[in-house]
């Protein structure tokens, strides 16, 4: 699909090398939240593939809850203006959160995410966001697991789209079509 598909440009991050460093954050995640069971907030819907193999190369007991947040709409630029779609079913007060992120660009959801999260309560809250979009940051994003930090080309693929298409790409594609 990736090569016959004109919207799309270079592989960014093949599969396999996506796979490896999963694991290599799975391990570090492990490592970190020895003897306590980390609840992982995904956010919806970009990081739900991430999410599904980040728990699977965690070595400890894992809960997981869903977050869906808007600042993009079906546009391949933010809006800046965040929306709660659809919010956390458990209480966070006294968890241990790692917030599961596609992709950071700018940095202001996350940090709107983050000021959310905190108003709850939690024990301590990490993010683990598969993807840094390099230069786009206009807040400060204090991010412990970062997968990749990638050029500020748009991305699809492994989760990520653009109009809802091309989640289901086992690679990170850049994406080169129109808005």
């Amino acid at each position: 699909m990736i090569g016959t598909d004109p919207n799309l440009g270079r592989e960014v991050v093949s599969a396999e090398v996506l796979r490896n460093r999963i694991a290599e954050l799975g391990a570090a995640i492990t490592s970190d939240y020895e003897g306590r069971a980390p609840l992982l907030v995904g956010v919806l819907k970009g990081a739900f593939m991430f999410m599904s193999d980040l728990s699977r190369a965690i070595n400890l007991p894992v809960e997981f809850d869903f977050m869906a947040v808007s600042s993009y709409g079906s546009a391949t630029r933010t809006s800046g203006v965040v929306r709660i779609i659809k919010d956390l079913d458990i209480d966070l007060t006294d968890r241990h959160v790692i917030v599961v992120e596609d992709i950071v660009d700018s940095g202001l959801t996350l940090n709107y995410l983050r000021r959310n999260l905190m108003a709850r309560g939690p024990a301590s809250l990490e993010v683990c966001a598969l993807l840094l979009r390099d230069g786009l940051q206009k807040t400060d994003t204090d991010l412990k697991y970062i997968g990749f930090t990638i050029p500020p080309a748009f991305v699809v693929g492994y989760g990520l789209d653009v109009g809802e298409r091309y989640r289901n790409l086992n690679a990170i594609v850049e994406y080169v079509g129109a808005e």
